[in-house]
């Protein structure tokens, strides 16, 4: 799907993948600036850690070079991205977030998870 000639330009951020992952970060840590300060260590840190690292390792993996390291990548992209999941219910179970917030987050969580599950298909057919 990507080779390496085609690096040129914007390289990663390109991706569709990417774009949708890095919205996804400048809209968690817009919703994390409003949880309360006990949980600036804890819940506020976990989960902008878990959405930072999908569009980090998308990053990464496109800059690594081969298919299989990019995979591997996105492979661990997929596994924060399932773990921004868990933390987004808590946010709502514990009403940091409100049911709306929770949706358009969640909504940008699961375009940006089935992105990736169709670029790793892709990777897979080539």
């Amino acid at each position: 799907m990507i080779e390496k000639t085609d690096r040129s330009g914007k390289g990663f951020r390109k991706l569709i993948v990417w774009q949708r992952a890095h919205q996804l970060v400048l809209q968690v840590y817009k919703l994390t600036e409003k949880f309360p300060k006990h949980e600036m260590f804890g819940l506020t840190s976990q989960l902008r850690r878990a959405v930072v690292s999908v569009s980090a390792n998308v990053a990464e993996g496109y800059a690594a070079g081969g298919k299989g390291q990019f995979k591997r990548y996105l492979d661990i992209a997929q596994g924060s991205l399932a773990e921004a999941e868990y933390y987004l219910i808590l946010a709502q179970d514990l009403n940091y977030i409100t049911p709306s917030q929770y949706e358009q987050a969640e909504t940008l969580r699961a375009e940006t998870g089935f992105l990736l599950h169709r670029l790793l298909e892709s990777l897979d057919r080539k």
